[in-house]
């Protein structure tokens, strides 16, 4: 598999460790291939008059409401907010009743995804849109958007898809082109594909997360999988860009520098605090582990001497985001609006975890940076997402950021229907 790959492109509980400064390595604890907690959160929804916490001097309120499971958004130039809605599918009835009988079911619709791309459109500019249109709809699964010249792109679970776009247009009519075929679905909600362009729009990055957790389903399973794909704008010159990822969703560029960074949600069932989810820059060509190693050349049990020389060269990433927090969003922050500390730093959406007997995650962190690098460990930034942590309640859910026009912070909050406005106060 790890030639795919690169080719084909104990129920002990101990604290948390403390997050590492970059740079610095995380003492782990030892793998336990024999734990196997469960324990998924049960949605309550946000009561009238409750909302996220943000630290002193900043607002939150609610752009908007009433979506169906809000997981991305993207802001086109004109300041529309595009909000793709989906969620995860069953496979089929079996897989219905398994995920049922887990309760998994708890903790966000699955099985009714909304597949579509809604516009939100604040024409008088109060912080509050006015209007809301289907942009696109009877799509699979969608979550990366992309605005490229007068062509917009969709990445959908099972491929990317283009379509012709005319500034302040409130819905899509033409007919969209596939431009490249991907393979859907994935182990545990890894379904989501991103996109995004590098500064002169010549290359297109596409995430795409593993089918299983360890390479359980087998090798052949994960061709084209837990991998970054670079590509033309007119779908050719497919390559790996980075691989052994096990599910990058969100990317970005570092402010002032050509690096691209990612988030990673890592693998389960090693540990109450393993494997800790991670913030990287992603080097071309680099290995980052999955499915034989995690954080550096650390050899996952599971996988014990099948690929000595991949466990060898896996690379260190740069920010542990901590264990089962299913870290998915990122944007870096390029206003103006918010404190110098945040200007050039990342914000990371954390979903929360599943596979944990203490809720970890629920919240959106903050990673300063500093000339193109982070110089601090993870901070929280908007928490209150955790309702009843005895009773594994939560409000919400936060997963994609955004940087809105006017410097606030967009948090989409899938499992509550929301999307939450961050603002500093003037």
């Amino acid at each position: 598999m790890a030639a795919a790959l690169l080719l084909t492109a104990c129920a002990h509980r101990s604290p948390p460790p403390s997050p590492s400064a970059p740079g610095q390595a995380q003492a782990l604890p030892a793998p336990d291939p024999s734990f196997d907690v469960k324990r998924y959160s049960s949605v309550v929804g946000w009561p009238e008059g409750k909302r996220p916490v943000a630290p002193a001097g900043f607002d939150v309120t609610r752009f908007a409401g009433d979506l169906r499971n809000p997981r991305w958004t993207y802001v086109l130039p004109n300041g529309d907010v595009l909000v793709a809605e989906a969620s995860s599918e069953f496979k089929d009835e079996q897989d219905k009743k398994e995920a049922i009988e887990s309760g998994k079911v708890r903790s966000q619709n699955l099985g009714n995804s909304a597949n579509r791309i809604t516009l939100l459109r604040d024409a008088d500019h109060d912080g509050t849109p006015e209007t809301r249109d289907v942009f696109l709809e009877d799509l699979k699964q969608p979550l990366g958007m992309l605005l490229l010249s007068d062509q917009f792109y969709v990445a959908n679970t099972d491929g990317v898809w283009r379509y012709p776009y005319i500034a302040g247009a409130t819905k899509l009519e033409a007919q969209g082109t596939k431009l490249l075929e991907l393979p859907a679905g994935g182990y545990n909600n890894h379904w989501t594909r991103n996109l995004l362009a590098n500064a002169d729009g010549t290359k297109l990055y596409v995430s795409v997360g593993s089918a299983s957790n360890v390479a359980e389903h087998g090798l052949k399973e994960e061709e084209r999988r837990a991998n970054i794909l670079e590509l033309n704008p007119d779908g050719t010159g497919e390559r790996i860009y980075a691989s052994g990822l096990r599910n990058p969703v969100g990317m970005g560029w570092a402010p002032g520098t050509r690096a691209l960074w990612t988030v990673v949600n890592e693998r389960d069932n090693l540990g109450e605090d393993l494997v800790p989810d991670y913030l990287t820059h992603v080097e071309d060509g680099g290995f980052y582990g999955w499915p034989f190693a995690y954080f550096g050349a650390n050899e996952d049990p599971r996988m014990s001497g099948q690929r000595p020389d991949l466990v060898a060269k896996t690379r260190v990433p740069d920010v542990p985001l901590g264990a089962h927090t299913a870290s998915l969003g990122l944007a870096f922050y390029e206003g103006q609006a918010f404190p110098k500390k945040y200007q050039g730093g990342a914000f990371i959406g954390q979903h929360g975890s599943w596979n944990r007997a203490e809720l970890s995650g629920y919240k959106v962190v903050f990673v300063p940076f500093q000339d193109g690098q982070p110089s601090g460990p993870p901070e929280d930034f908007l928490t209150g997402f955790i309702a009843d942590a005895a009773q594994a309640q939560v409000h919400g859910r936060p997963v994609g950021i955004t940087v809105l026009p006017d410097g606030a912070l967009l948090v989409a909050d899938d499992a509550s229907n929301t999307l939450w406005k961050v603002s500093a106060r003037r």
